[in-house]
């Protein structure tokens, strides 16, 4: 289900120039603008290796922009740039498209239990 979603959603972000790793960082960078990387990695549940990673390819196609901390030499904060800030509509359009698509067979009560049952099952491999 998560790959066939993930696909989905790739064709449709794919136009506005964003794969799907770079869509999950821009989504908590728009709410988040100017976060450590760290603060980044452990909110997206990524390795450090795969945040490294794609960062670097957001930097290189002009969607953020790093800067050191000013009280942590080591820290690198995290900062869009406008054409990110600018891919925030269609990006979420697209997101909201393939949701759509995903749950339109569903009622509004079985949506909100689907999404429920999937946040504790999450939730449960989290702990373990």
């Amino acid at each position: 289900m998560a790959r066939l979603f993930e696909k989905g959603l790739y064709r449709r972000i794919e136009p506005l120039g964003l794969a799907p790793a770079q869509f999950m960082t821009l989504l908590v960078l728009w709410e988040q603008d100017g976060i450590t990387q760290q603060n980044l990695r452990l909110h997206l549940d990524v390795e450090q290796a795969t945040m490294a990673n794609t960062l670097k390819r957001m930097e290189r196609d002009g969607l953020i922009t790093r800067r050191a901390h000013k009280s942590d030499k080591r820290a690198r904060l995290v900062y869009l740039t406008d054409k990110a800030r600018d891919l925030r509509g269609g990006a979420l359009s697209a997101a909201k498209a393939q949701n759509e698509l995903a749950l339109g067979d569903l009622s509004e009560p079985e949506r909100e239990l689907f999404v429920s049952l999937m946040q504790r099952v999450v939730g449960r491999m989290k702990d373990d």
